[in-house]
């Protein structure tokens, strides 16, 4: 049990960093979990050795090449299970298309495919974006029961605007409809229709981003159909894999 407790702290102290910008004292790291600043002192120090960290002139410490090197290999892993399925997607849909995980209450993107055409959208792979105002984070959480998106949002703060009773409903149209949508509610003029994508290592949604001119309601349907086909292929491809 101390093994698990000691490797979920060293976890905890590198998502820490992540949030903080990825440079951050001990002692801030210490007050961010509630740990005692020796025994995050202690836990820097052990990652500083294997290169996992790295302690800066002013004695705060950054995040260290070794995550360099385990991130490049992980996406370049991911990228031979997935991404000649995005590829195709966006070639058929002629837009881009994002893979993003559910991870900590929020949704981050892990792989993408651009349209090709001259005005198109680009999400950054590693951003996050709020589980309750993403067409991928609503696709997933309309596959819980309300218990348990009830507990989700307990721990997350939504925009003044946004009742939680308006977003069970538009999880309820989700659930009816077969796919979820981001109306201009991350950026104006951009609309994003997701799918879940059973089989994940995570709770994953896929989505379609695109100028509100080229993804009106008469099309969602189709485009809805065609996520699912490409959401069944990663399912497979995934279940291959292991």
């Amino acid at each position: 049990m101390a093994t698990i407790q000691s490797v979920n702290r060293m976890l905890d102290v590198l998502e820490t960093m992540r949030s903080m910008g990825g440079v951050a004292r001990s002692v801030d790291i210490a007050n961010a979990l509630d740990i005692p600043a020796p025994t995050i002192h202690r836990i820097v120090s052990n990652l500083a050795a294997r290169g996992y960290v790295t302690q800066l002139t002013d004695k705060r410490y950054a995040l260290g090449p070794a995550l360099v090197s385990l991130g490049t290999e992980a996406a370049k892993q991911s990228g031979y299970t997935i991404q000649p399925v995005l590829d195709k997607l966006a070639h058929t849909l002629g837009e881009t298309v994002n893979l993003a995980y559910f991870t900590n209450d929020v949704m981050t993107y892990v792989a993408q495919a651009t349209s090709q055409r001259s005005m198109r959208m680009f999400t950054q792979v590693g951003a996050h974006v709020p589980v309750w105002g993403s067409g991928v984070g609503k696709a997933v959480l309309a596959t819980m029961p309300d218990e348990q998106v009830h507990t989700i949002l307990d721990n997350v703060r939504l925009p003044r605007l946004l009742s939680r009773d308006a977003l069970l409903e538009d999880l309820t149209a989700c659930r009816k409809n077969g796919y979820a949508l981001d109306d201009e509610e991350q950026e104006v003029g951009v609309r994003c229709l997701a799918v879940y994508v059973p089989g994940a290592p995570s709770l994953a949604g896929l989505s379609v981003s695109s100028p509100t001119s080229r993804l009106g309601p008469e099309k969602y349907g189709d485009v809805a159909d065609t996520l699912h086909t490409a959401a069944q292929q990663l399912t497979r491809r995934w279940a291959g894999s292991h």
